[in-house]
């Protein structure tokens, strides 16, 4: 009874409720990133990549993935990720990369529907990649 009156003591109440406020501010980018769906930096994208062999799919329109895109990566547009997803392959991880990062997290959402269990979107899409000095190539 002690306690519960230390906290409601009039003095007391702005403290509690200045924890409580920013202990959900710090809560809210944890809770955000785990509910969009997992989403990994650059770096991991490319140990994933050395290490598990990890397949890159790049979701953005056909003219933008020949514009510039990670070497190797396979370009299924987002518009057609359900029809296209049959040529992904199921037992290697998947890294999705769109633009900016938005669009690869709905295509992640699509493939873990369609039974894809090993799914993540690339944190910041392309720009991320080039902003980190990554190599991008137009070869198809």
């Amino acid at each position: 009874m002690d306690f519960l009156h230390f906290l409601l003591s009039q003095n007391n109440i702005f403290i509690v409720a200045v924890a409580v406020i920013s202990g959900i501010m710090l809560a809210i980018p944890a809770l955000r990133k785990s509910g969009g769906g997992s989403a990994i930096g650059t770096t991991q994208a490319i140990q994933m990549i050395n290490q598990r062999q990890a397949v890159l799919v790049d979701v953005r329109p056909a003219e933008q993935y020949q514009a510039g895109h990670i070497a190797q990566a396979r370009n299924v547009p987002a518009t057609e990720i359900e029809k296209k997803s049959a040529g992904l392959p199921k037992n290697k991880p998947l890294v999705v990369v769109c633009e900016q990062g938005r669009d690869a997290s709905r295509a992640v959402s699509k493939l873990k529907a369609q039974g894809f269990t090993e799914v993540v979107a690339l944190d910041g899409g392309m720009r991320a990649w080039s902003q980190a000095g990554l190599p991008v190539t137009q070869k198809a």
